[in-house]
This record gives C-alpha cells, structure tokens and sequence, in this order.
C-alpha cells in the first residue's frame, strides 16, 4: 500500500504509527523518566516518518509535557480517530450520485402476493401453530445469569424447555435442566424455577414453577404452574413404542434462548440406550435428525400427527452443538414416571436387592455374558430364595456368586439389562430369575421390593 501523508500538525505526531517509537513522559519531581511503547502500527498503513520531526507539530520534550501523567488508555483513545480516518476506504468520501432521470416509482417492484404453501409445508405450519403453546421455558432460578462480553449470544446454564402435562399445570422437563436447584436438595413445594408460558394471544406469562418430584435416573422433573386453564393445553400423548425408523418428527424448544424454535427431521434409531445424569441407562432411547441443541432439553419430541413421542434430552457431538444425532426419552417412559412423580413425588422402582458387578470386573473375572452378582442384602427376598454373592475363599481366592442370565421373559446378557427388565416391573410382583451357578443354570423365584 502506497504511504499515507500525514498533513503538518495532524491530530498525533508520526511516532504513534511507528512500533519502534516511544513515548517520553516527563519525570514527576525525584523521578525516573518513564517510556511508554506505542500501539502497534495498524497492518497495511504507513506514515511518513518525516512528520515525526515537523516541528510545526512540536518538538518531542513539548508533546511529552502535555502527555505527563496520561494513562495508556487514553493515548489509545486519542488515536482512534486518525487510526479511522486512515482506515476509510476512499469510496466511503466520494458523495453518492444518483440518476435525476428516473423516479422512486420507475424502480419500485411490486411485491407478488403469498400463493397456497403446499401441503406438506401447510401441514408442517399447522401442527407448529396447534402445538407450541403446549411448550414452556425453563430457568433455574438458583443460577445467576453471565453478562455477555463478546456480543455473541450466550445460553445460561440451566436454561431449557418444558411440556404443558395436563390441565392442572404440571409441566415436564428434564431432571438435568434444575439440576442445580435439585442439587440443593429443595423439599417439594419450593420454587425452584421460572417458566415461561406463551398465550394464544401472543403473550408470554413468566410464572414460578414450584418442585412437585423428580426422578434421576429417567432425566425426569415435575413442576407445578399457577395458571388459568385456557392457557395450559396439553400435547396428545403418542405411543413410543409403535413408532418407525423414517417417520417425520418435530422438535419445539428453546435452544440458546431462542424460545419457540421449530426443528424436523426424521426417526433415524429406535430403542437406543440413553445413559442419565446417574448412570442408569433408559431403554428404548429415539433418536432423530432433527436438530437438537443446548436448550431444546425437556422439551417434546413429535410426530407429523402433533402428538408426543418423547422428551428430548441428549446428542451426541463433539462441538456441544446438533450433529444431527439427538435422542429423546420415549413417551412410553414418560407415560409410567410422570403419574408416579405427580403422586408420590418419586417413582416408586422395582428392586431385586442385589447388587451387580460392573460389566468390565465380570469380564475381567471370567464371566462371559450376564450380570454378576456381588451382594445380597440380607434378609431380602432373593437372600431367602437362595441367590448366593461373591465372596473371597479360606485360601483369599475369589469364590463368583450367581450370574443373572434372565428376568422374567427378559434376556440379560450385561447388567444394564437388568435396569430394562425392571423397567416393565411392578413392586410386589413374584418373577423367576435365571443364574447360573457352577456352570448350571437355576431359576429361583423372587418378590420384587420397592428400591431403596
């Protein structure tokens, strides 16, 4: 680029275009004098040394007497002026011409009206217009919200999407979206979050939401609205579990903030394991295409029909945002927590009273396939069944207890399929459990007791 020339005595001397140069402020009274390095030289921009020594513009000594005691800050202010003016392009100064010849009228365009949408597009518009009211916005209220430095829009943790459940004001949403209010252990009844509500009149009513119960290891909350009942509408309930891999689905929330998006795709996996917040996996997982994002967690998952098929609550990625691979907690499941959190403020879970070994021990210890037994909690009904643990021999050996190979109907091939028998278990109910011990397969029959 061609070298700029600065006219005499302009706003700063040269030496604030040159890196090399320094600034002399005068010593205060038994001082040392102080140098202070200039702003680097903007890339692509020259000056013209020789103004550094126009003396019309001072000589050094009198510039560094009116800078005695001015802060860096400052002299970068100082020259944000001129770093602007020599960095206008010159078409920015050459005045726009237009043409006299012609009128505002001769170049105005007509808008063309909006034709029909076509079908799929109609019905796509419709189901958003039938359901987003059914989809609320939740923030943790025991988080403070982080101000914004950068400009860039910034999602605060703990900001996510809920479902209107029914007429009565309970709302779902995910156990990891006020994880952090639940973290704190609130008795139900607390306020632990604030939702946000959107009205068909195109209002949106922020209301408290108040903890009803909660279920880890399913990612599962239950909230409770003030609210009129016109406002709440609850979304059709679908069945999961009928569901097909290329069907259309649709997911509402309120990913990075931006509340009410709408995004569609298709099922692209059925029966997916998704591992929660406790480590327990939740069988029967749905994964779809459509974008899902920081955000869009506790909020539904649809089919073309509108009906809820699921609470979207997880993706796998390695940016934090959609890679086109979100899963979604199927309704089957949310369909037998909710009505137990609502009613006891828990879910009331099936337990065998055993306790199992991590699948990587069992391998490491010789058993193939199957979940192995540790413990028994005494007095249990499996200990009274007989169900034998691991123990170590008289020599310090390890003697292996019963492998699980079967619940019920249920294969177990891993522990985790232990928790997915369970699952469509009640308390009380007398099932037979398949072991193997010392390589012979044996079927006790066990009460399932209500987990600890």
């Amino acid at each position: 680029m061609e070298a700029l020339r600065l006219p005499p005595c302009a706003a700063l001397p040269a030496p604030w275009l040159r890196p090399d140069a320094r600034l002399l402020l005068r010593r205060p009274a038994g001082g040392a004098e102080r140098h202070v390095r200039n702003p680097p030289l903007v890339r692509g921009v020259k000056a013209d040394s020789r103004h550094a020594e126009n003396e019309s513009c001072g000589e050094r000594g009198e510039f560094a007497e009116q800078g005695a005691g001015v802060t860096r800050r400052a002299l970068l202010s100082s020259a944000l002026p001129l770093s602007i003016a020599l960095l206008t392009p010159p078409a920015l100064a050459v005045p726009a011409l237009g043409d006299p010849s012609v009128t505002i009228a001769d170049v105005t365009r007509d808008v063309t009206p909006a034709g029909k949408l076509p079908a799929a597009e109609e019905a796509t518009v419709a189901l958003f217009e039938r359901t987003t009211y059914s989809v609320v916005n939740i923030f943790d209220v025991t988080l403070r919200p982080s101000m914004s430095t950068t400009g860039q829009v910034e999602v605060p943790e703990g900001n996510g999407s809920g479902v209107v459940w029914n007429s009565d004001g309970y709302i779902v949403t995910n156990y990891h979206v006020v994880g952090s209010a639940l973290s704190q252990n609130p008795p139900p009844g607390r306020t632990i979050a604030r939702v946000t509500l959107l009205g068909t009149d195109g209002f949106q009513r922020n209301l408290e939401g108040v903890l009803v119960g909660a279920d880890r290891t399913k990612d599962l909350a239950v909230l409770k609205v003030n609210a009129p009942p016109n406002l709440l509408r609850p979304l059709p309930l679908g069945d999961s579990a009928s569901l097909r891999v290329g069907q259309r689905s649709y997911a509402i929330g309120n990913p990075f903030g931006f509340d009410h998006t709408l995004t569609a795709g298709v099922l692209s996996g059925l029966n997916r394991d998704i591992y929660s917040a406790a480590g327990v996996v939740i069988a029967g997982g749905v994964q779809t295409d459509a974008a899902i994002n920081p955000g869009n967690s506790g909020g539904p998952l649809l089919d073309s029909t509108g009906s809820l098929i699921g609470i979207n609550t997880a993706i796998f990625t390695n940016t934090g945002t959609s890679a086109g691979v979100g899963f979604a907690i199927p309704a089957v499941v949310v369909a037998r927590v909710v009505p137990q959190i609502i009613q006891y403020g828990k879910v009331i879970r099936p337990s065998l009273s055993l306790q199992l070994a991590a699948d990587g021990i069992a391998r490491q210890l010789g058993v193939a396939a199957g979940a192995l037994i540790l413990g028994v909690k005494p007095g249990s009904s499996a200990a009274k069944a007989g169900v034998t643990a691991t123990r170590r021999g008289f020599a310090g050996n390890i003697v292996l207890g019963d492998v699980i190979v079967g619940i019920d109907k249920y294969t177990v091939k891993m522990a985790a399929d232990v928790d997915k028998a369970l699952d469509d278990l009640s308390v009380g109910q007398t099932v037979p459990l398949q072991v193997l011990r010392n390589g012979e397969k044996v079927t006790v029959q066990v009460v399932l007791e209500e987990s600890s």
